[in-house]
């Protein structure tokens, strides 16, 4: 695991293409269609250090991106703005390392929780994050930061499919 640098750019624009190739077989083509986050926005979380990546080896023993995360900061909180690992490395636990990455991370910043918002069906969304420690919220539980993001969301069309605000406390340990 390390931060992401602006070498990483490319890398990460075409890890999330992959990834997102995912959707189109569980019938979401719209979702794997859609352009990943442009070298201005990877910039941005970069400056900010709130982009990491981890690492694998390939089969020459070279390293390679395998998973991204962008975080902001949301009403207190470390929001999971994008979490993607390469579908070669599915199942590995990366994702989850980063989770924890992240948590470790808000906790050093003095942030209360993780947030995030995602697809409730397919199962490496909400079913995942579920497993990964988080609740799915109702809409009397979200912050006024999380309903924004929501209602812009909708605007980019993505409540054609169910979608949901999950957030995950941090302990009072690693606080």
């Amino acid at each position: 695991m390390r931060a992401a640098t602006v070498d990483d750019i490319d890398q990460l624009q075409a890890l999330e293409v992959e990834a997102g190739q995912a959707f189109a077989d569980w019938g979401m083509p719209e979702i794997a269609a859609h352009a990943p986050p442009s070298a201005a926005e990877f910039q941005t979380y970069i400056d900010l250090g709130q982009a990491w990546v981890t690492l694998a080896l390939t089969p020459d023993c070279a390293e390679r991106i395998a998973g991204f995360v962008l975080v902001d900061r949301v009403d207190g909180c470390a929001h999971i703005e994008q979490l993607s690992v390469h579908p070669n490395y599915k199942g590995q636990r990366l994702g989850a390392g980063l989770i924890d990455w992240v948590a470790h991370w808000a906790v050093t910043q003095r942030l209360t929780a993780l947030t995030l918002t995602t697809f409730v069906q397919p199962p490496w969304n909400a079913p995942y994050y579920q497993r990964c420690g988080f609740r799915a919220l109702t809409a009397a539980q979200q912050t006024p930061g999380l309903t924004d993001l929501r209602a812009h969301e909708a605007e980019l069309g993505l409540d054609a499919w169910p979608r949901v605000c999950m957030r995950r406390e941090l302990s009072s340990t690693q606080r």
